[in-house]
């Protein structure tokens, strides 16, 4: 993900190697060459969601745009391996820190 705008970086990381958010990481919902993330679809599609899937989905929000508001103790609720994988996506928005590829 080097070189992707900033903003891109931390959602784009969530959305490829969190596995409740997965699903979604297709053309459907991002366009990153037009820098577009269909909020909205992806609003309407989680509402009947888990509470572990909400959260993700309103970090990779928020580390898209900042406007989505996001509560760090919400992460209380998600298992290590989204709690790392959330940790690495907000490493990768605010501070450029390459991380290493999530497990599979």
């Amino acid at each position: 993900m080097r070189g992707l705008d900033p903003y891109w970086r931390g959602c784009l990381h969530l959305f490829k190697y969190c596995l409740l958010l997965r699903k979604y990481f297709n053309t459907d919902y991002m366009h990153v060459g037009n820098g577009v993330l269909e909020v909205e679809k992806l609003r309407h599609v989680f509402r009947t969601k888990s509470h572990s899937e909400k959260i993700m989905l309103n970090l990779a929000l928020h580390l898209f745009n900042g406007d989505d508001a996001f509560r760090l103790t919400d992460l209380d609720y998600l298992d290590k391996k989204n709690k790392r994988l959330a940790f690495e996506a907000m490493l990768l928005r605010f501070s450029y820190i390459e991380v290493g590829e999530g497990d599979e």
